[in-house]
């Protein structure tokens, strides 16, 4: 019997359901940055996992996979699940010395409609991947090959590199880093990152009318306090 959270997946559905495209764009054009600032600092992925190519960008639905290290066999299964706009979240324990994600998957994923991979652990064939224009954040890159025998999981909850990530949770990633959005706190979150991004445009408008941001922030007492 394959290893599939199907209770977790059902409930995700209607989660999912309710995230529209309009949403995913408006967290996508706010960045990764802000939203995790508006989140009071929550959901970033740690800072190791970055683009293959400084200028991708992803946003979509998470697809968890929790597979072995060095081991591929989910993916090939994640690919055969995925809805249009899922991002394959893949839980590969950081493991960075074989790839277990290359050209073909890639193009098996667009075909897909897959939005992204992000993956703790590494990729190969990054020059096709970036020419296909598929986002992928990873760990590393390897070209050492991976077996295909693990059942691993697909749709559960994942300890992704320290940071919890359930099916249906809305992955954010570009330049800056990655971050994750509960799927039932998509709307809180966009508007405080709108609160967020107002805010900081007040900030811009004020240092070029000759305000300071220790003067902004309210950091002249303590400056003062410790002398300055």
């Amino acid at each position: 019997m394959p290893n599939i959270d199907l209770g977790a997946e059902g409930s995700a559905e209607a989660l999912i359901e309710e995230v529209s495209q309009e949403h995913l764009h408006a967290l996508l054009s706010l960045g990764t940055a802000t939203i995790y600032e508006a989140q009071n600092q929550r959901g970033s992925i740690a800072a190791e996992i970055r683009p293959i190519d400084a200028g991708m960008k992803l946003v979509g639905t998470a697809l968890t996979v929790d597979t072995s290290p060095g081991d591929n066999l989910m993916l090939h299964q994640a690919v055969l699940m995925a809805r249009p706009g899922d991002v394959l979240v893949v839980d590969a324990k950081g493991f960075t010395d074989a790839g277990p994600w290359g050209d073909v998957l890639t193009l098996a994923a667009q075909r897909a409609g897959i939005a992204g991979l992000v993956i703790d652990g590494s990729v190969r064939d990054t020059d096709a991947i970036i020419e296909a224009g598929f986002p992928v954040f990873s760990r590393g890159i390897s070209i050492r090959g991976t077996t295909k025998v693990d059942p691993g999981r697909i749709g559960v909850n994942i300890n992704f590199a320290g940071t919890s990530v359930d099916r249906g949770d809305v992955v954010v990633g570009d330049r800056d880093g990655l971050v994750i959005v509960k799927a039932n706190e998509v709307q809180q979150s966009l508007k405080s990152a709108a609160l967020r991004e107002a805010k900081e445009e007040r900030y811009r408008k004020e240092i070029l009318k000759g305000s300071s941001t220790a003067e902004l922030l309210g950091l002249l007492p303590i400056l003062k306090s410790y002398g300055w």
